[in-house]
């Protein structure tokens, strides 16, 4: 079984990935072009988020730009640019025991490799800022009961 699902999120700062990765335990590996997965399409996934509905060709799934390895799971989340768009995002088979696996360290739409990705994006957009106007900054960062992020950016 196949179930490959994209992932509404575009990734603009691959640093920002690999901190976000290294945060929940995960690991970018950049410049690899496959990831794992079922590895053969069998047309059984057809929601909305499936990746061939979202502009990933099914002859495109394990190809990707990078890939994230996930601890427990023989899947990996591919990092992928969506051919018609350029638009570089996340793909990943979410059937069976490795879906399990991914979601438990993701969340089960990527909520928590989305957040996260947010704040370090954030970070890295206010440090370039700061060193653009010869700067320095400082910030702070606390989690909401809810378990959303707040960062306090001081320049």
């Amino acid at each position: 079984m196949s179930h490959v699902t994209a992932i509404d999120l575009e990734i603009k700062d691959l640093d920002a990935l690999a901190a976000a990765c290294h945060e929940l335990g995960l690991f970018l590996q950049r410049n690899n072009a496959h990831w794992r997965w079922f590895g053969r399409w069998v047309d059984d996934y057809d929601a909305s988020d499936a990746a061939y509905r979202n502009g990933y060709p099914p002859a495109l799934y394990g190809t990707g730009e990078h890939a994230i390895s996930v601890p427990g799971s023989s899947y990996d989340i591919g990092v992928c640019r969506i051919p018609d768009t350029g638009k570089l995002t996340l793909i990943y088979d979410f059937y069976g025991h490795n879906g399990r696996t991914i979601r438990e360290h993701v969340g089960p739409a990527c909520e928590k490799l989305k957040q996260i990705y947010g704040v370090h994006a954030a970070l890295n957009a206010a440090r370039q800022a700061a060193a653009r106007a010869g700067r320095s900054f400082s910030f702070s960062r606390s989690v909401k009961a809810d378990g959303s992020h707040v960062l306090t950016l001081n320049a």
